[in-house]
């Protein structure tokens, strides 16, 4: 039996049974492999991915997680799009992405695209909207001022949750209930921040590696985010690693001075939609570039 071309290859949906695939995956493109994330984005969102026809795990996956109405979302976010090295260069990212885009149908799109990626979306008819700086090191919580008077922090609990997703919402523009309510079990930290007994902010810290990924980053203000940062750095011996919108140069040049110091850039793009939803002011940082 003839072995198929890599054009006639079927796309199929992944389940969380293929972490360890994408796993692997991620290793042979010299990504680390992100299990814990892969599992958070299997299981929130739909994975796509093209089997090796001689049986060797996945030859390209990605991930698409939707947000708004389940039966007719909003906006789908696009991640995780790899193509194994022995089969890179071959139009197989490209076949991908398009039938991502063909299923999404008017249902607009969002990805966070390294300087690699950006031509191939760039060709597929995405826009660049914005950009985001990760910064990652060691926080230094005793530099500089102390935190601002005012805003406590605290470890959220299950009571918080519906306050949790209804802040979420009216800052991301759409409700993300299933990434919000996973988020106590996939971080190992969750903290809220509160002034005047009122929940203006929150975070979590989840495993990366070597890292604590600092995401997602919710909060009224750059005062409030800057604590934020500061209990979720005052609690973990691990780096600090987490993706900026570069609109928040305060944050930024406030990070730095405590640490972390810049790794990358990334173009956030989208297609279908001139610009994200939602309040970017009080959005300092996703949970992770992955999920938008």
């Amino acid at each position: 039996m003839s072995t198929p071309t890599l054009s006639a290859l079927p796309i199929r949906r992944l389940t969380p049974r293929d972490l360890t695939a994408c796993a692997d995956l991620s290793e042979d493109r010299g990504w680390p492999r992100e299990e814990h994330k892969w599992g958070l984005l299997l299981s929130a969102g739909t994975g796509y991915g093209i089997d090796d026809p001689d049986g060797d795990g996945l030859i390209a996956a990605c991930v698409v997680t939707r947000y708004g109405a389940y039966e007719n979302p909003e906006l789908s976010a696009i991640g995780m799009v790899l193509v194994a090295e022995r089969h890179a260069r071959q139009g197989i990212g490209r076949r991908l992405m398009r039938s991502v885009i063909e299923a999404a149908g008017t249902t607009p799109l969002t990805l966070h695209a390294t300087p690699h990626g950006r031509p191939l979306y760039e060709q597929l008819g995405f826009k660049t909207t914005g950009r985001a700086e990760m910064v990652r090191g060691r926080f230094d919580a005793d530099a500089g001022e102390a935190p601002t008077s005012g805003i406590t922090t605290r470890a959220a609990t299950a009571e918080d949750l519906p306050v949790l997703v209804r802040l979420d919402t009216e800052v991301f523009g759409l409700d993300r209930t299933p990434i919000v309510t996973r988020l106590p079990a996939f971080t190992d930290q969750l903290r809220v921040a509160e002034a005047d007994g009122e929940i203006i902010g929150y975070a979590g810290a989840w495993p990366n590696m070597e890292t604590h990924v600092v995401g997602p980053l919710i909060a009224r203000d750059t005062d409030t985010a800057k604590a934020l940062i500061t209990s979720l750095g005052a609690r973990t011996d691990r780096p600090l690693r987490t993706d900026i919108d570069v609109r928040h140069e305060e944050l930024l040049t406030w990070v730095k001075a405590r640490g972390l110091e810049s790794v990358a850039f990334n173009a956030v793009m989208t297609y279908g939609v001139p610009e994200l939803p939602g309040d970017w002011t009080r959005r300092f940082a996703p949970l992770t570039v992955a999920a938008g």
